[in-house]
């Protein structure tokens, strides 16, 4: 047949960089990230991207149909075909109103495709090569899986990130400091000169008012810019209130408000005597020319002394009307500041909205490709047919009965459930964190440095900590490297609560704290999988692995789900203290888990 016989070469790489690509755009960081640039808040967007994980928890029960319905090559394709159409739905969506129920339906069917998608890979390529080609390209599949999650995570992101400045006029950057100037980095006024331009007002002071006064000029310049058209006033009229359900009435909101009033008590120090008089200063924004259109300005703190803040909105917008009108900026600086401060507040007009959809429209071409090359590439083995004996399906099922009655199974799946029960919640408000702006309890980094530090030198790290686990389990067994592992997934942890406590300014420092703590956990991830394998020998030893990564899935998703809701309530700070504690269930059950002492060796 033709084609039978082709190079594994010509498409294992290919393969596995299409598998990990939707993985990495909807399950890990990339759509974490798109929803929280697009506006959404912490709790929204870990949430509903946590539902995203589903199609991974529930995988197992639709495989054996991937078996009798067509070959594992035609439903290679076919998901590859369809994943690249909806990655095109969510890049239409994201410019409209209603972006954020199409954008998730969609997302849910690149989700859904993508596990169909590992299913047919992963059997295609057990069919496809005989036992010593498996074996030579186990390691080629797997490189290429991860060079897939660093462009998912890192160049994607970045692509994001440019375009969202290339479509912006130049940034205001605006250095704050208590040494009587406000001071900004050199920007041209010229008119003729430069274009269209946002000009600074500079040299302006702060100024020692009454503390009852804050407010007051606070509400005075919030009202200023309103009248200038910079603040759109439409969520103040006319509000429609919003039922509130069962949950959120009972639940919900009483222990938020708990939550909020115990931890949030305990961020703040005041003094034993409060401050009667603050610093406040001002300065003005305005455009160079007539735009022509509307043009969005979004402030937020990326660097320095939190002790300096803006007061009021952070989103204005300009247009023909006001285009030539002063914008004013209040600043506070805290009272109890003992010391020289400096701050940075960075002003950006990118089109955050345009840039992401021609991100996701460039991933959509990539499985346009993908998907083509494929359809010639892909080898057809004799071995690639359809299923036609039902005894296989019976024999799927029955797999579940002989998995759940394996003795000591409570314990394992105990364990599988609660081992990541830290990271998972660490993962969805990691790339928050370092998203939001320094007022606001993050490290105020831009989408391109987060996918450089995260989607880059953390999965560069991530995947050396897995490969370094790997070869020494290969030597002396899981059983001994089994706690090391544990306590290398863990202790890093505490790292985020040190960057939420001091908020480093030093972007070098900050990635090198993300890298270290993406390879403990991929060095102790090793332990984890070797783990799935363990309690998967035996009879449907193929079946029990399936279902052992569902239960990985739903372990990531339910506390995934809440993550972002208690961050909300407690602080940054706080919340990363939580995800240590969280750390500590999994680590009581090791002792209670039998593994031989040979398991893993080479």
């Amino acid at each position: 047949m033709k084609g039978k016989n082709r190079s594994p070469w010509s498409w294992v790489p290919s393969l596995y960089f299409a598998e990990g690509i939707p993985y990495a755009v909807v399950a890990t960081t990339f759509a974490l990230i798109m929803y929280k640039r697009l506006g959404l808040s912490n709790a929204d967007a870990a949430f509903y991207t946590s539902w995203l994980y589903l199609p991974w928890v529930i995988k197992p029960f639709w495989s054996p149909f991937v078996d009798i319905m067509k070959t594992k090559r035609w439903w290679i394709i076919a998901m590859q075909s369809l994943i690249a159409v909806g990655l095109a739905g969510v890049a239409f969506s994201i410019p409209t109103t209603f972006f954020l129920q199409s954008s998730l339906a969609l997302l849910w069917l690149v989700a859904f495709s993508s596990a169909t998608h590992d299913i047919s890979a992963d059997g295609f390529y057990m069919i496809a090569l005989n036992e010593k080609q498996q074996s030579l390209f186990v390691g080629i599949r797997s490189t290429f899986y991860r060079i897939s999650m660093i462009v998912g995570q890192g160049a994607l992101v970045m692509l994001a990130g440019h375009l969202e400045n290339m479509s912006g006029l130049e940034p205001v950057v605006v250095n704050v400091s208590n040494e009587n100037t406000i001071q900004k980095q050199d920007q041209v006024v010229d008119n003729s000169s430069e274009g269209l331009c946002f000009v600074y007002d500079k040299n302006l002071f702060f100024k020692t008012v009454s503390a009852e006064n804050v407010e007051f000029l606070k509400d005075l310049v919030e009202a200023t810019n309103a009248r200038k058209g910079f603040v759109s006033l439409d969520k103040t009229e006319n509000p429609q209130p919003k039922e509130i359900g069962f949950w959120q009435r009972i639940v919900s909101d009483p222990l938020k408000k708990k939550l909020s009033s115990v931890f949030r008590e305990r961020e703040v120090h005041d003094e034993d005597t409060p401050a009667k008089t603050c610093a406040i200063a001002y300065g003005t924004v305005r455009l160079s020319q007539k735009p022509g259109k509307e043009i969005a300005l979004n402030f937020r703190q990326t660097r320095g002394d939190k002790s300096i803040t803006l007061l009021g909105q952070d989103r204005y917008v300009f247009n023909d009307d006001n285009w030539d009108k002063p914008l004013i900026l209040l600043f506070q600086l805290d009272p109890r500041a003992k010391e020289t401060c400096v701050a940075e507040f960075t002003g950006s007009s990118g089109d955050t909205p345009h840039a992401w959809s021609i991100t996701f429209f460039i991933c959509a071409a990539l499985f346009i490709c993908l998907a083509l090359y494929h359809f010639y590439a892909l080898p057809k083995p004799d071995k690639d047919k359809r299923v036609e004996d039902s005894n296989s399906i019976k024999a799927f099922f029955s797999s579940f009965g002989t998995f759940f009655s394996k003795k000591g199974i409570g314990l394992s799946i105990a364990f599988v459930l609660l081992y990541r029960l830290g990271e998972a919640q660490l993962t969805k408000i990691a790339s928050p964190f370092l998203l939001d702006s320094v007022q606001d309890g993050g490290l105020g980094l831009s989408t391109s440095e987060i996918g450089f530090a995260y989607g880059t030198v953390g999965v560069i790290a991530l995947t050396i900590g897995g490969i370094l686990g790997g070869i020494i389990v290969s030597k002396d067994g899981l059983r001994k490297w089994l706690w090391p592992m544990v306590l290398s997934m863990n202790v890093p942890n505490l790292l985020y609560v040190y960057m939420s406590a001091t908020q480093p300014d030093s972007y070098a420092l900050v990635c090198g704290l993300v890298g270290v703590e993406q390879f403990g956990y991929g060095f102790g991830f090793t332990a984890f999988m070797l783990y799935l394998i363990y309690i998967s020998r035996g009879e449907y030893s193929t079946s029990h692995y399936a279902i052992c990564t569902g239960l990985m899935a739903l372990g990531m998703m339910l506390p995934g789900m809440i993550a972002g809701w208690l961050q909300e309530c407690i602080g940054y700070s706080n919340f990363f203290v939580w995800v240590c504690i969280c750390t500590i269930p999994g680590m009581l059950l090791i002792r209670r888990l039998n593994v031989e002492d040979d398991f893993g060796k080479k």
